[in-house]
């Protein structure tokens, strides 16, 4: 018998080699290129696909199904859709598990449900399943992570919702190499992705996530779901934010969040609320963003701590937000505002363990610096957003009349913001503050 040759593929761009490299020739990445032993499989003979007029395609409305939690209906666009396969992804212990056990205990109540675990033992799943006060759920559960074990339970139940936790530790027999392979993953989900298809059951992947923060597993396994869901949050606060990065049946970079308890993951309905700290009256180095995370404003507090530094090199932090974006904007407060923080450690902060990634939140940060260097508070009723340029201008940002409406439901009495985003109309009970570069803070606030 002719043995299986065996081939090479990116971890990250799923690209194939002869040989092994120690870089990828297609994405360039290093040390991304593993070993694969593709299946032997027999060519045959297909007839052409039917071809259809797109004007013909009837298009049928297909109710979305409820999960039983309001902010996770939102990260979906209003709910789960059928036969569809959804990647959820996370840092270790920040309730992926929980969150999808909570999901198939509301589900179960009107529909068959299933949930593979190839991490833990069914006993270790009841016993968080009765924690969580789901013990009675008619969850059927089954702790295998063999692929062929799992989709033979699919057969037998006929689910309407699926989970397989992780896709990480699910195998197929039928091909080499250890669980987890670039070949085994990508195997995996193209047979779960069929199942979704054929039968119409939701296919839930819970994936492990890297050091850097990505999903693991080929970058391939993206192109292939539906949806990619991510949980971000730290052990050292309640908050998670449920990111959706891809969503072909809504919104992307909709956010989600719930705060963990011992009951759970429970939606919080007013976050804003929450997230900023009632100090009774702002510190130096505290600045409110009035972010908007997908179609939901939300308040964060973002703080800065400014400090002379003895050494050759001072130090640069940040936490929850984007570190290329802090040092730019140290750049530019040098060259436009006369400030020089070469001699200084710089500590910036987004408060909640929430990640800023949109670009309005440069003024606050640029704020949050300049209030610890001064050591001057701001007053406790003032928020802040905008995009600040290397020419030190301010741009204007996306749904600005709705950041200024949360700002207001929220008590704040002013806001300083770019001059494009001052709305035609004066919003009572709030002081605008319009600015076009970033050389009027020392005019305005006396920075």
């Amino acid at each position: 018998m002719a043995r299986n040759k065996i081939a090479y593929a990116c971890a990250d761009c799923g690209a194939r080699s002869a040989q092994w490299t120690g870089q990828c020739d297609q994405c360039g990445a290093w040390n991304s290129i593993h070993p694969e032993t593709p299946a032997a499989s027999a060519a045959a003979a297909h007839e052409p696909a039917a071809l259809h007029a797109l004007s013909d395609i009837a298009i049928s409305d297909t109710p979305r199904i409820t999960s039983g939690s309001a902010e996770l209906d939102r990260v979906f666009g209003g709910g789960i859709v059928p036969a569809s396969l959804v990647l959820l992804g996370g840092a270790p212990g920040i309730g992926k598990s929980t969150l999808v056990l909570q999901v198939l205990g509301h589900l179960s109540r009107t529909a068959k449900v299933l949930y593979a675990s190839g991490e833990e033992s069914a006993e270790q799943i009841a016993m968080r399943a009765r924690r969580l006060g789901l013990g009675d759920a008619d969850v059927q559960v089954l702790p295998e992570p063999s692929l062929e074990a799992v989709l033979a339970g699919v057969a037998k139940v006929q689910p309407r919702v699926l989970v397989v936790d992780s896709i990480q530790t699910c195998y197929s027999s039928a091909l080499g190499g250890p669980p987890g392979s670039v070949s085994q993953v990508r195997e995996a989900t193209a047979r779960l992705a069929e199942v979704a298809r054929q039968q119409g059951c939701v296919v839930w992947l819970v994936g492990h996530i890297t050091k850097e923060g990505t999903l693991a597993g080929p970058r391939v396994l993206e192109h292939m779901v539906d949806c990619v869901l991510t949980f971000e949050g730290d052990d050292a606060h309640s908050f998670r934010l449920l990111r959706a990065s891809k969503n072909r049946f809504g919104a992307v970079n909709e956010v989600g969040v719930f705060s963990m308890g011992e009951q759970g993951l429970v939606d919080v309905a007013n976050p804003s609320a929450m997230l900023v700290s009632r100090l009774g009256g702002r510190r130096p180095g505290s600045v409110v963003f009035a972010s908007q995370q997908g179609s939901r404003p939300l308040l964060v507090e973002v703080q800065a701590l400014v400090d002379p530094s003895a050494a050759e090199q001072p130090r640069r932090l940040s936490v929850g937000l984007p570190a290329q974006r802090l040092h730019m904007l140290l750049a530019v407060c040098h060259r436009h505002l006369g400030v020089n923080l070469a001699r200084h450690d710089v500590f910036t902060s987004a408060v909640g363990g929430v990640r800023v990634l949109e670009t309005g939140g440069d003024l606050p940060l640029v704020l949050a610096l300049l209030s610890s260097l001064r050591e001057r508070t701001l007053g406790e009723k003032m928020a802040a957003f905008g995009e600040i340029g290397l020419a030190g201008e301010l741009r204007p940002v996306q749904r600005g009349q709705e950041r200024l409406r949360e700002a207001k439901k929220l008590g704040f009495e002013r806001v300083l913001l770019p001059a494009a985003n001052c709305p035609k109309r004066e919003e009572s009970g709030l002081e605008l503050l319009p600015m076009r570069e970033i050389g009027e803070l020392k005019q305005l606030i006396g920075l």
